[in-house]
């Protein structure tokens, strides 16, 4: 048997997502753009999806725009800095962004457009009166990931949002893991842009969506051809959208239901480790306050410390055996640098080596974690010993 705990790097495909995706692919060849019945059947594939999008985000069709994935979406947003005809000249983001925010935000400030980066506590939150501080001046652009990749923590982007508007800047939320596992559509209400991809909510992979609200155009990233009211040239990939779109209606209507059975399957995971291991650490939990494990942290997600182990043995051990797991954020696989949201939070390099993300998803069940506990509990010594060998 084996288990698959790396959800928050991607998704299974659910068979419905499959389905649509398949009658597409094999019946539904048209252009979108093009004026003949295929086209049309095609054009209509794309709207009905844009529509399930919608429904689950809480906003108006038209304000979807299709793109490749939240890091083109992300990427659409932060670039417009280098535009001249934005009403913004700066930017404030977090320390603790998904690299395609970050990357693109430390390129920008080597060529010489000012960033603000916003430290987070140790429980991986910024301090809402840093944010204010950053908001005096020009108005700005800020950008903040509302559920962190690697650690599942929430950032309070209801507050946020109030904040940007009243200080007239403009915000970007990266809502990439919240999907699905959260309802998004009061939490994002107030945010101008928000990204997500369709693979983290088991819909396709190459297939997102950029959600516009009464914001400024912002500079076109591929051009070419007036597809997504001009917004994004290129032929639709109408397989992957209509796959994006099942996706969201299985999520809106799985909605609260998913939420509690991933927070069960979490919550077993760490119950488990926490009475047959010692010195561990839930990352972003509080352990004065462990009430913050249900309000502060993505439902599914458990970013644990363990205590003088090597990561690295740990998550090859693990994979051996039959349990798929992160050492941090999928993109960052086979670096030997510690992760720069643990670092962020105020944690040793050390420390961050020794974290494990494991997430939970559509598949898992009880047996499945039992399981999964069994080798953690086994596996762990002898990661521990492999640091004093």
């Amino acid at each position: 048997m084996r288990v698959y705990l790396d959800h928050n790097a991607t998704t299974p495909l659910r068979p419905e997502v499959v389905d649509a995706m398949v009658r597409v692919l094999s019946d539904v060849y048209g252009n979108p753009s093009s004026t003949h019945s295929e086209g049309s059947a095609a054009r209509r594939v794309v709207d009905d999806a844009r529509a399930q999008v919608a429904t689950l985000v809480g906003c108006a069709p038209g304000q979807v725009t299709f793109t490749g994935g939240a890091t083109e979406g992300n990427n659409s947003v932060i670039q417009s800095l280098r535009s001249p005809e934005t009403p913004w000249g700066r930017l404030v983001t977090t320390a603790v962004e998904h690299p395609s925010v970050s990357e693109p935000a430390t390129q920008l400030e080597g060529a010489g457009v000012p960033v603000h980066w916003l430290g987070v506590d140790r429980a991986g939150r910024i301090d809402l009166a840093d944010l204010d501080a950053a908001l005096a001046g020009v108005p700005a652009l800020v950008s903040v990931i509302w559920a962190n990749n690697e650690t599942g923590v929430l950032q309070p982007i209801e507050a946020i949002a109030e904040r940007v508007r009243s200080a007239g800047s403009w915000l970007h939320v990266d809502a990439t893991q919240a999907l699905g596992k959260l309802p998004v559509d009061r939490a994002t209400a107030g945010a101008h842009w928000v990204s997500c991809s369709a693979h983290k909510l088991n819909g396709p992979k190459g297939t997102g969506a950029l959600i516009v609200r009464d914001a400024p155009p912002l500079p076109v990233l591929l051009s070419g051809g007036p597809q997504e009211r001009r917004a994004r040239g290129g032929t639709e990939n109408v397989a992957g959208i209509a796959g994006f779109g099942r996706a969201c209606e299985l999520a809106r209507d799985e909605q609260s239901e998913r939420t509690e059975r991933y927070r069960s399957l979490r919550n077993q995971l760490w119950d488990g480790l926490n009475k047959q291991l010692s010195d561990i650490v839930w990352n972003g939990v509080d352990p004065a306050g462990p009430g913050a494990a249900e309000d502060g942290i993505l439902p599914n997600t458990l970013s644990v410390e363990f205590a003088g182990a090597a990561g690295d043995v740990l998550l090859q051990a693990l994979d051996l055996d039959g349990v798929a797991a992160s050492a941090g954020a999928a993109c960052h696989s086979g670096s030997v640098s510690p992760s720069h949201v643990l670092v962020a939070m105020g944690r040793s390099p050390e420390q961050a080596r020794a974290t494990l993300r494991l997430s939970v998803g559509w598949g898992n069940d009880a047996e499945q974690i039992d399981r999964a506990l069994e080798r953690l509990v086994a596996l762990v010594p002898r990661a521990r010993e492999a640091v004093g060998a």
